[in-house]
């Protein structure tokens, strides 16, 4: 097991041990940490898991993540080549939006787990983990609807080095409306140039 590996399951650890107490936290449903390639590459921050995420403890196993393979796909990746999460790592009630003490409770998670692989590029998916990312970035005066900012590459300094952040819609948008896959498919093919 590397460094890495060892940090990220004794954070994981952590994680699932705050989850279980968290007001979020319903019985028969599982925390969703996160899973991937901890290496410096791509992140993909979602916002909160939905109801098939939090029955199997996976980011993005539903339709959304049916889409999201498929989008990876379409330029070369392999989910596994990526690395996937959320910043709320419990399913809110019948889906709504997470409250900002929510995102509050877990972003130290996030953080950590964007200090533990050192990304080259995040990828946000939706106008909250955008919104968040962006501000914790220093981007907070470029922060505008996902529609408006979608596909865009916003340079950000770390401690580590500069990190690419780019906006994207949520796959959910596909499953609702098909015509909306093109434009996430356009918007995919940036990051065959980063990859």
């Amino acid at each position: 097991m590397t460094e890495k590996e060892k940090e990220m399951e004794e954070l994981k650890k952590e994680c699932l041990e705050f989850c279980y107490k968290h007001p979020l936290y319903e019985k028969g449903t599982c925390p969703v940490f996160g899973e991937g390639s901890l290496e410096e590459k791509i992140m993909f921050c979602g916002e909160a898991p939905g109801l098939n995420e939090s029955l199997s403890g996976h980011p993005f196993c539903g339709a959304a993540g049916k889409v999201l393979d498929e989008l990876l796909e379409s330029i070369g990746i392999k989910r596994e080549e990526v690395y996937i999460t959320n910043i709320v790592k419990l399913r809110p009630p019948n889906n709504r939006d997470h409250k900002s003490e929510e995102i509050r409770d877990f972003s130290p998670y996030l953080e950590r787990q964007i200090e533990t692989i050192k990304p080259k590029v995040i990828c946000t998916l939706g106008n909250f983990s955008t919104a968040y990312i962006m501000e914790r970035y220093g981007l907070k005066d470029q922060i505008q609807g996902i529609s408006k900012i979608h596909g865009k590459v916003f340079e950000a300094k770390s401690l580590f080095k500069t990190i690419k952040i780019i906006p994207l819609y949520h796959p959910a948008v596909a499953t609702y409306n098909i015509n909306m896959k093109k434009i996430l498919k356009d918007d995919f093919k940036i990051l065959e140039e980063l990859k």
